[in-house]
């Protein structure tokens, strides 16, 4: 099979969708992978690392769509991307498409075959190739909301780990799946009192048994929601319904309650955001500010990190391409129940109920 790897082209997006490792294992199997000029420089690889493991540079991304038979890349594609995506095409990344009906509609006219990473599901419900993004945009969450917390960038001016004779800051997390666990176990580490809120008991049983006594579970509902973001000072949204929408768990009217420089980090921004308020941003220009709360919303934070990133991304997502690659995406899914589960649209058919369910198409 031809593997197409195109640079990224989304506002500050610096990952890559392969590593030089990964082509070097397609190309012993047998496989040709080009690979965009540039394409990897973000994450610190470079042409010539990856013809070196024999891949093909080709310098643009039109060159890149015309000659692959499978796209496999990090983010889902943008509206330049759209034309270039054709019939029978296998695209494998993230889509997250509840969040965005024109790109659905989109890869529906295209006809191609989209594999979403974020709906591959393994026998335990787990999601393979989400989690490690997840883990990292749950400990950037902190290091960003403790960022935007200063002063200078309109928060309130809190020290998360406060200092001898002053009281830390206070951290909500909606949400005790593993961007939850991340942000709770990095604002533990800074001193910060942490507050976790899941409808899942087991998950908050988990957590109290591993995490240190400063942080606390509380059993997630709109009283208990309304009562905490009146005092806590970083707010983290981390709630996920696996390939659906967010559930709008902090509303407008709730702001008002908040104090002002509280800051909101939406880490489920992707999956369109666990406040209502909630819009993507970019990390060219990442918050906003409505009644005098700070949003931090923007939707590919693991990009910031574009080296660690991608090398936790292609460790879980390359047994996957090697299959595809392979078998075809007809016989590798067959084979593959987690992989099935991440096909979400077909020759210009959404098989994915929940994304039917969020635009309404039954």
């Amino acid at each position: 099979m031809t593997i197409g790897v195109p640079k990224e082209i989304k506002n500050n997006e610096s990952r890559v969708g392969m590593t030089p490792g990964g082509v070097f294992e397609l190309t012993k199997k047998g496989h040709t992978v080009n690979v965009q000029s540039k394409a990897g420089e973000g994450s610190g690889f470079f042409d010539k690392n990856y013809e070196k493991v024999g891949a093909v540079i080709l310098n643009t991304l039109e060159d890149i769509y015309t000659a692959s038979e499978m796209i496999v890349k990090v983010k889902e594609p943008i509206e330049r991307e759209y034309p270039l995506i054709r019939e029978g095409q296998i695209v494998f990344t993230y889509f997250h498409f509840a969040s965005s009906e024109p790109l659905t509609k989109a890869m529906i006219a295209s006809k191609s075959i989209c594999i979403a990473y974020e709906t591959v599901e393994d026998e335990e419900g787990t999601l393979p190739l989400l989690t490690p993004m997840s883990e990292v945009a749950g400990r950037m969450a902190i290091q960003q909301g403790a960022k935007y917390l200063e002063k200078p960038v309109k928060g309130r001016g809190v020290l998360l780990g406060g200092v001898p004779g002053v009281a830390p800051g206070k951290v909500l997390v909606l949400g005790a799946g593993v961007v939850g666990i991340q942000a709770a176990k990095m604002a533990a580490g800074l001193g910060a009192h942490v507050t976790i809120l899941d409808i899942n008991m087991k998950r908050l049983r988990y957590v109290n048994d591993v995490m240190p006594p400063h942080v606390v579970t509380e059993f997630s509902n709109e009283f208990n929601i309304r009562k905490h973001i009146k005092t806590h000072d970083l707010i983290i949204g981390g709630v996920l319904l696996k390939g659906a929408k967010a559930p709008n768990l902090i509303t407008r009217d709730m702001l008002k309650d908040m104090r002002p420089g509280t800051v909101i980090v939406d880490v489920a921004v992707d999956q369109g955001g666990c406040v209502e308020t909630t819009k993507p941003t970019t990390h060219e220009d990442p918050i906003y500010i409505i009644d005098d709360i700070v949003h931090y919303s923007v939707a590919n934070m693991p990009g910031a990190v574009p080296y660690t990133s991608t090398m936790a991304l292609t460790n879980v997502t390359l047994p996957y391409v090697l299959k595809l690659a392979n078998l075809g995406w007809e016989k590798a899914t067959e084979s593959d129940d987690a992989l099935r589960k991440g096909v979400n649209i077909i020759r210009g058919e959404v098989v994915y109920d929940e994304i039917i369910e969020t635009f309404g198409w039954n």
